[in-house]
């Protein structure tokens, strides 16, 4: 079969199906192997990039999903969506980054971190469909877990959560808790070094969860 019919082969599917599509079913679809799949959507990946498409083929773990770019979801959200465009607030968004970096983490091990009550965050991440309970763990009262979902591998542009940037040293105490006070202080022992090199930027203004 010629590369080009494939790539529309590959098009249709991914179209119709409106959700993330296994390289598996992909394979038994075009009765294909897995290493061609993966270089002619690369070669699909690139087509769009180089002709300004308003359309991408997005990896999310070994799915692969047709979606518009990030880049024109403010002009997409007014016509096929009434509502708002979500908006986290600096809380959520540090409540998110927990989950991400220690997957099946517990409500109670993300408010050791956080130091506050991290029920309203949980359950906005939860309504957005950013994070989802990941099942319950082996400890006392047996409590939910918590985990990120591919909408929030889609929404900020990872492949999988090996994609995330790579957190800065930190120390951790006897319960295996990062030791906030030990980043405040590299964090001014670095701007001590550095000099003030400018004027800081106010603080950005955010909807409160």
């Amino acid at each position: 079969m010629e590369i080009n019919k494939i790539k529309a082969i590959l098009e249709a599917i991914l179209f119709a199906a409106g959700r993330p599509v296994s390289q598996k079913e992909l394979v038994l679809s075009l009765e294909i192997a897995e290493e061609d799949i993966e270089s002619i959507i690369a070669s699909m990946q690139e087509d769009y990039r180089e002709q300004a498409r308003g359309i991408e083929i997005i990896k999310i773990e070994n799915n692969y999903q047709l979606g518009t770019k990030k880049e024109l979801q403010e002009f997409i959200y007014p016509v096929l969506d009434k509502r708002s465009k979500p908006n986290l607030s600096n809380a959520a968004l540090e409540t998110l980054s927990i989950i991400a970096y220690n997957p099946k983490i517990t409500r109670a091990e993300i408010e050791a971190i956080r130091g506050v009550s991290a029920d309203a965050c949980v359950y906005k991440l939860l309504e957005y469909g950013l994070i989802e309970e990941g099942g319950k763990v082996d400890l006392p009262g047996k409590p939910m877990s918590y985990q990120t979902t591919a909408d929030f591998l889609r929404m900020f542009g990872y492949t999988s959560l090996n994609d995330l940037p790579e957190l800065p040293r930190y120390k951790l105490d006897e319960n295996r808790q990062i030791v906030i006070d030990e980043l405040v202080k590299q964090q001014e022992e670095v701007q001590e070094e550095e000099g003030e090199m400018e004027a800081p930027n106010p603080p950005r203004e955010g909807v409160e969860v």
